[in-house]
């Protein structure tokens, strides 16, 4: 899958989604089967936090949302949150975050710990970032403050 079919996946999912039906969505995937919860937690910015499908406004509103486009276990995991002005700003301090610093992904009984590799700005439009990967990675995305076509990337690589 290249970045423009995941921008294009990502705006068609937009379309189909009703608010009836996320709100539902994210009941049933907060917590799974098993009782596990779906979480990420950052040691380094005291984060911990639960995971919901998609990446709609409504979605962060209330979790962390997860690229539905990009994988929940092995390969490239995709994550966005909301960063200020919500009531609910998980990565708010993901610019504090540097190389090294833990971060720690729950699915299932499938649990990973990554290190940060990267903390950078992107462009809105680079999706590069969210395509699929043969190792196991994390990939963690917010808004710019007072910069609507930038993004802060925070990207990870399974802890050896």
């Amino acid at each position: 899958m290249n970045s423009g079919s995941i921008k294009r996946e990502t705006e068609e999912k937009k379309k189909e989604t009703t608010e009836e039906g996320l709100y539902q969505n994210n009941i049933n995937s907060t917590k799974e089967k098993n009782g596990s919860e779906w979480k990420l937690t950052i040691p380094a910015i005291s984060l911990e936090a639960t995971i919901a499908e998609g990446t709609l406004k409504e979605t962060m509103d209330l979790y962390i949302g997860h690229f539905s486009e990009t994988s929940k276990t092995n390969g490239n995991i995709g994550l966005a949150a909301h960063n200020r002005g919500y009531n609910v700003n998980y990565f708010s301090n993901l610019k504090k975050l540097k190389k090294d610093d833990e971060i720690v992904y729950q699915y299932n009984n499938f649990i990973e710990k990554y290190v940060v590799q990267s903390n950078v700005i992107i462009k809105e439009t680079d999706w590069t970032y969210l395509e699929p990967t043969e190792k196991n990675t994390i990939t963690l995305i917010t808004c710019i403050e007072n910069e609507p076509e930038y993004r802060r990337c925070v990207y990870g690589i399974k802890k050896e």
